[in-house]
């Protein structure tokens, strides 16, 4: 089991731009949240306050199709399906898979031993 936590991304914060007036241009209430691991950001400015904007960039960043898949890739390396898959992908690479044949003088399919194939 696994958990992500504010911890396991980096925090960015700056100015808001838009409306607002003095006081948005003077505090850095907007906030960028990457999460390390998978690459996804999250941004937020819509609040007045730095706390807000941190939980709502935290939540967009964990909605990304890049975080989507990381996750998903660490649930399956957590429960093990990862080596089931390769495990199974080893097998299919070890077991023959073309099948040698040539046409006789007489246009027919044979297989290697010479053998004519029904068809």
């Amino acid at each position: 089991m696994f958990s992500v936590t504010s911890a396991d991304c980096d925090w960015q914060f700056v100015r808001g731009s838009g409306k607002g007036g003095q006081k948005r241009n003077k505090t850095s209430s907007a906030v960028r949240c990457t999460h390390r691991a998978s690459g996804a950001v999250g941004f937020s400015e819509n609040g007045r306050s730095q706390m807000h904007n941190r939980q709502a960039a935290f939540e967009k960043m964990a909605h990304t199709p890049e975080f989507k898949k990381w996750h998903a890739a660490e649930c399956a390396r957590c429960t093990g399906a990862m080596r089931k898959i390769d495990e199974w992908v080893e097998q299919q690479l070890k077991a023959p898979v073309t099948k040698v044949e040539v046409k006789d003088d007489r246009g027919r399919w044979v297989n290697e031993s010479g053998v004519e194939n029904e068809v």
